[in-house]
């Protein structure tokens, strides 16, 4: 059996779900996720490949179900990238803030998440004895799983079963990021003496087995998620970030460096099915997901050079670039398939984590929080935007970063029925040494969203921390919910699945005394705590 169907066996299953509508029963389907039997296991090598390719499949999910939900209808439309335009089937989202279950349940109850992760894991530990292997393993898992718990808050974690049961006590959100952070030193301390080493590439569909490439993407996680709890615990955010940037490996510097997964099916990109679900003819923007209005008036404000690289043409006459609304009374399909839709190509690879991304938490973390980075601000920051005009090849940057004048362009509604008459934020792109702390956090999580493009979990996730990108607010009408502040906050969380109420109750219990608030989308969440957060004043 060669590589390439090794590899392309352990994603076919996704394939198969690609045509299936997306409100799917996560607990009944793909309970065979990995598509292979116990013989093909013991061949040569084989279930060492199978387990950590398996675990990568518990990222950003190959089955095109879990995947839509997760980066399209959550991460997506939360972070500003992505609007529901599917008026006949979502009546229930997550931006009109009336979810049902199975639009919330997934990243606890998907098989295609934790059961994927853990009993790969267990699996990869029952096969090997290889530091490297083992610790490349343990890196995935934190990659995975701090989605998850940024998602709910408290989360099982140190408990969850071999297999991926969660019926365990729930760990509080502090308590999981601390041992991420323990995971992640121990993963980094046995790879670094193999660090000019390689694996099998067989075996790693992210960095052909580079043990470096996955000492930075250790490293840079770590940067990452001390970023995202430096309001709640700024001593050990500190400690965390610096020994992630001092390390002498270190962190992500070069697109080179970028995590990205492409091990997809016979369907290729879940993404780009997911957004393409439901598309009508004659209009080939975009179908059930297309790019959200937030996005896409700031890149035209900016002139961004990035936009065709990101976005398809509108349909509608005079506006080449214009995004649809998130948080409105969908339009029927003939309006709302008219707006910009995602450039998702059938290969593209889904990032998991880019250089630029790893650029901006080094320019936030000394221009806002003073710690030692290495650099100063401003060049993290101007390295940022150079990184990502790189990776989409857009071209030299210079003007760009020089300029102080251009802002988020104001929100028209061609359909002339969801325009906005607020101004979005007047940040500028250029640097400014003068500004106060604030504008340079706005500054910087700006085009940090920017670059994150699709990456809509981590966004969200910046939006909650920092009230950074300044975003739309939901339409009167939009907010289906009774809670008329989520209009302007957005979700702060998801609801934890109905079933953990009766099927895992005790903990489920525990688990609200440690989130400190109802199981309600507008509970913040641990790290979510900036005195001062301009998401609440507005």
């Amino acid at each position: 059996m060669n590589m390439k169907t090794i590899i392309k066996s352990l994603v076919i299953a996704a394939a198969a779900f690609s045509g299936a509508a997306c409100t799917a029963n996560y607990l009944e389907i793909n309970s065979n996720p990995y598509g292979v039997t116990d013989d093909e296991m013991s061949r040569d090598g084989y279930n060492v490949r199978a387990a950590l390719v398996g675990m990568a499949n518990g990222v950003i999910s190959p089955d095109v179900n879990t995947a839509q939900f997760t980066e399209c209808l959550l991460g997506g439309t939360q972070g500003g990238y992505l609007a529901d335009a599917n008026a006949t089937s979502f009546t229930n989202t997550i931006s009109n803030f009336n979810p049902t279950d199975n639009w919330t349940n997934v990243f606890m109850k998907s098989s295609w998440i934790i059961p994927t992760i853990y009993s790969n894991y267990r699996m990869l530990h029952q096969v090997t004895d290889d530091p490297v292997i083992l610790a490349v393993g343990d890196i995935i898992k934190v990659a995975a799983m701090h989605r998850v718990t940024d998602a709910y808050g408290p989360i099982p974690y140190s408990q969850i079963g071999q297999n991926g049961e969660i019926n365990v006590p729930y760990d509080s959100q502090e308590d999981v990021y601390k041992q991420m952070f323990e995971e992640l030193d121990a993963a980094i301390a046995a790879l670094t003496p193999n660090r000019t080493n390689f694996f099998s590439s067989s075996a790693d569909v992210i960095y052909g087995g580079s043990v470096e490439k996955w000492i930075k993407l250790a490293n840079s996680l770590k940067l990452r998620l001390a970023m995202r709890i430096v309001y709640a615990d700024q001593d050990l955010a500190r400690e965390m970030a610096e020994s992630a940037v001092k390390h002498e490996v270190g962190v992500m510097t070069s697109n080179d460096d970028n995590a990205m997964f492409s091990a997809w099916g016979t369907n290729g990109n879940t993404l780009r099915v997911s957004v393409r679900y439901n598309m009508l003819e004659g209009y080939e923007t975009s179908g059930d997901s297309h790019v959200a209005a937030d996005i896409v008036c700031f890149m035209n404000g900016y002139n961004d050079p990035r936009r065709p690289s990101y976005f398809t043409k509108s349909m509608w006459e005079g506006y080449d670039y214009v995004g649809l609304r998130r948080g409105i009374i969908i339009p029927e399909a003939t309006t709302a398939h008219k707006f910009c839709g995602p450039v998702i190509d059938v290969n593209d690879p889904a990032y998991w984590m880019n250089a630029a991304e790893v650029a901006f938490l080094k320019a936030e973390a000394v221009a806002v929080f003073g710690f030692d980075m290495g650099t100063d601000a401003r060049t993290a920051y101007e390295e940022g935007i150079r990184l990502s005009f790189d990776q989409y090849g857009a071209g030299d940057c210079a003007s760009y970063i020089a300029d102080n004048t251009s802002v988020p362009q104001l929100y028209t509604d061609p359909s002339g029925s969801n325009t906005y008459t607020g101004t979005i934020s007047t940040i500028t792109i250029a640097w400014d040494d003068a500004a106060s702390v604030e504008e340079k956090q706005e500054r910087i999580i700006t085009q940090k969203w920017i670059a994150n493009w699709l990456l809509g979990n981590e966004a969200w996730a910046d939006f909650r921390r920092t009230g950074y990108p300044r975003l739309l607010p939901a339409t009167e009408d939009g907010n289906k919910s009774t809670d008329r502040t989520l209009s302007t906050t957005w979700a702060r969380r998801v609801e934890y699945p109905d079933d953990e109420a009766i099927s895992n109750s005790q903990n489920y219990q525990q688990a609200l005394v440690l989130l400190d608030g109802p199981d309600a989308m507008a509970t913040r969440l641990w790290f979510d705590c900036k005195p001062g957060n301009p998401t609440y004043s507005r």
